[in-house]
Parts: C-alpha cells; sequence; structure tokens
C-alpha cells in the first residue's frame, strides 16, 4: 500500500467517491507545488496530510481563478467558484471534488469554516490587485489576502487554541514569502503589468517598468533585488520562531518550509536582474538536505 494510500486510511478516509476526491487533489498539488508537497509528505503525521494537502489545493485553485485572464473573466470565474463553496457550506453538498474535499475536511477540524469563511470574503482584494504605491499599500495587501490565504493551512498546523501569537508568527512568515514572490516573479509581474514592488520603492532606486519590460539589467535594479531580498529575508529569519507555537506534529514541516524559503531567497540574489528573464528556484539537494534534518530532528525528538 502507498504512502498516500495509508495517510487517506489513517485520516478515515474510506469512501471510494471520497478517496478519489482527494486524490484529485493531491495530483494537482504535487504537480504545481512539488517541493511543499514532498516535505509535507515526509515531515507531517499520516493523519494530517490529506487535509493539509485538501486545502493547498483550494488555495492554488483560488489563485488560478483570481490571478488568469482579463479582469472581467476572473472576476466571472471567482463570484461562480465563490457561489459553489458558500452553498455547499450552507448544504454540505457538492458536485466538485475540490468543494468535496474541503468539505470533509472541515467535518475533520470544524474550526477551518471560519477560516475559509474569511478567505472568502476577503479574496477578491487580489481581483483588485494592480501595484502598489507605497510599503503601506503592500502591507494592506497581506491582511486582505496574504494571510488569509495561508491560514487556510495555517490553522491545520496551528495550536488548538490560539492566542494570537501563532496568526501574528505567520504573518511575518507571509511577509517574507510575498515579498519574495513578488521579487522572483519580476519577469511574470513586469509582463502582466501587475507589480508587486510599490512605486514607491522602484522610484527609490530610480528603476522604471519601461526598462524592466526592455530587459535593461543594469546596477540600480540589482541593488533593488538585493534590497527586497534582504528584506524578505529578516522577516523569514524572524519566522524560524513560529515552529514552536505550532501545534507539535506540525513543528518539523514549518521548520523546513522556513528554510527552504530562505534557500529561495538566496537563489533569488544570485540570479540578480536574470530575474527579469525567469524566476530563481532552490537547489534541489539543498532543499532535499532540509527535509532530511527537519525527518532526523523529529525522530530524535530534539
Amino acid at each position: 500500500m502507498s504512502a498516500w494510500n495509508t495517510s487517506l486510511d489513517a485520516a478515515g478516509i474510506r469512501e471510494r467517491q471520497l478517496r478519489s476526491d482527494y486524490n484529485a487533489q493531491r495530483t494537482l498539488v504535487a504537480r504545481y507545488r512539488r517541493t511543499s508537497y514532498f516535505a509535507a509528505r515526509a515531515l507531517l503525521p499520516r493523519p494530517v496530510l490529506p487535509h493539509v494537502v485538501a486545502v493547498t489545493a483550494v488555495m492554488h485553485h483560488g489563485d488560478n481563478l483570481l490571478d488568469t485572464g482579463p479582469k472581467p473573466q476572473r472576476v466571472a470565474a471567482w463570484a461562480s467558484w465563490e457561489q459553489q463553496v458558500r452553498k455547499a457550506l450552507e448544504t454540505g453538498l457538492s458536485a466538485d471534488p475540490l468543494i468535496r474535499a474541503l468539505l470533509h475536511t472541515i467535518a475533520a477540524c470544524p474550526r477551518l469554516r471560519q477560516v475559509v469563511e474569511d478567505y472568502l470574503s476577503t479574496a477578491t482584494a487580489e481581483l483588485e490587485f494592480s501595484g502598489f504605491t507605497d510599503e503601506s499599500d503592500y502591507q494592506a495587501y497581506l491582511d486582505a489576502y496574504s494571510l488569509p490565504a495561508f491560514m487556510l493551512v495555517g490553522v491545520l498546523l496551528g495550536p488548538e487554541k490560539d492566542d494570537g501569537r501563532f496568526r501574528a508568527a505567520c504573518r511575518t512568515l507571509i511577509d517574507g514569502s510575498q515579498r519574495l514572490d513578488f521579487v522572483n516573479d519580476l519577469a511574470e509581474d513586469v509582463r502582466d503589468g501587475r507589480l508587486g514592488i510599490p512605486a514607491q520603492t522602484l522610484e527609490h532606486f530610480s528603476v522604471t517598468v519601461e526598462d524592466m519590460a526592455a530587459g535593461c539589467e543594469s546596477l540600480t535594479l540589482r541593488h533593488l533585488i538585493a534590497h527586497q531580498v534582504t528584506a524578505a529575508r529578516a522577516s523569514l529569519e524572524a519566522a524560524r520562531d513560529m515552529a514552536a507555537l505550532a501545534a507539535p506534529q506540525a513543528r518539523p514541516l514549518l521548520s523546513a518550509v522556513v528554510e527552504i524559503e530562505l534557500l529561495t531567497a538566496d537563489a533569488t540574489l544570485v540570479r540578480g536582474t536574470g530575474l527579469l528573464h525567469g524566476s530563481a528556484k532552490p537547489p534541489l539537494m539543498g532543499a532535499l538536505r532540509v527535509v532530511r534534518d527537519a525527518r532526523r530532528k523529529a525522530r530524535s525528538g530534539c
């Protein structure tokens, strides 16, 4: 029996249709978030893994709806999806495999329901995103979209009762991770005309969107990238405290997530102005070592 099937059994997911629903989400997540899926499979307890995969698939699907295509298409696609999810939350029924998996995961973790409703209520901030004027706009975006989306996963990994410290630590992680994503996705964002680096920061470094669109790999752009990566690293390093606030079974995974993000930051800095031509990725062997070390530490009880 495969490790995944064992995880479904451990999570009490035995009905054939429901197993098929979760299998579909596993396929999606393993394809588009390969490193994250590998880390989760290696480091999470088996009963938890299918639920984390399901909400990760929800987050990925939502990102696609909100980010893909002209704005009228995105608005219509999101409105349809939101309506389907809200109806399913009311009735407990859905014809959609992803929503059925989500409903079952909510039944297993009832506190997820409010997090889903919060996410549905704030996700339209992504539809309105066309760039930031200054740092305060970026921080508002984190609160309106990035953090509620991450908490779909975060609530499954956090303590049963959060006094606010775990959520605050999640925000610190997301501040670093989102800032890193915006600089790492520079080529795509310049092409789409939706830059995640504030206009005020671009002006400070004398970098223009037009120069980046023309592929101008200037020294000022290199300095801008270094500035953004340094800021992202500071938040990611601070987020190392998050694991200690999480549920014990989630600590190895969250520790690994932070370290892999730091490897990504290093790779992004090395790529430098080459980001105009494509994103950087963490070195595969480095990511594997992070997961291996986290697993060894968990097994030793350290």
